[in-house]
């Protein structure tokens, strides 16, 4: 049986990338935190277990779960690496098996570059810095003032249904 790669045109869904920290879970208070009990550690998110452990934002797991159901969008977890932590591979995905389960795990794109991928979103909380700039299409500002929690965003995309 030969592989043949799935046609988006035939699918006719929009692409939405969904980062993880500060969108799905609460890396700056977890990275507070490390930096409050131990001040000497330059990068808190070096630490074994870092990223394994991070908190979910309140209403994301649930609201990509929401998006998920829906038959018009393909969702994808597309996070960057930490340079300091070689484990976040590793510890990121387990995240992803832990809150969403292994076809989830299928969806995960680890990329030091965002703006390398094709799409029709990218949710993030950053504009800049890890190619977001670069992503040719909308960028959704996670945490901005237009889209400042999950509701709000999942409100957005409940209307463009």
């Amino acid at each position: 049986m030969e592989f043949e790669p799935l046609k988006r045109e035939k699918m006719n869904k929009k692409i939405i990338y969904v980062d993880m920290d500060d969108v799905l879970c609460n890396y700056k208070s977890a990275f507070e935190k490390a930096l409050e009990i131990n001040p000497k550690v330059g990068f808190p998110q070096s630490q074994f277990d870092f990223y394994r452990k991070l908190k979910p934002l309140d209403q994301a797991i649930e609201s990509v779960k929401t998006l998920l159901q829906k038959e018009n969008f393909d969702i994808y977890i597309l996070t960057a690496p930490s340079i300091y932590n070689p484990s976040s591979y590793t510890e990121k995905r387990i995240w992803i098996e832990d809150f969403f389960g292994m076809e989830m795990v299928e969806k995960l794109i680890i990329s030091p570059n965002k703006g390398l991928l094709k799409g029709d979103y990218l949710i993030d909380d950053t504009p800049k810095g890890r190619g977001q700039e670069n992503f040719e299409g909308q960028f959704i500002h996670f945490g901005s003032k237009e889209f400042p929690t999950w509701k709000v965003v999942l409100n957005y995309f409940e209307k463009l249904i």
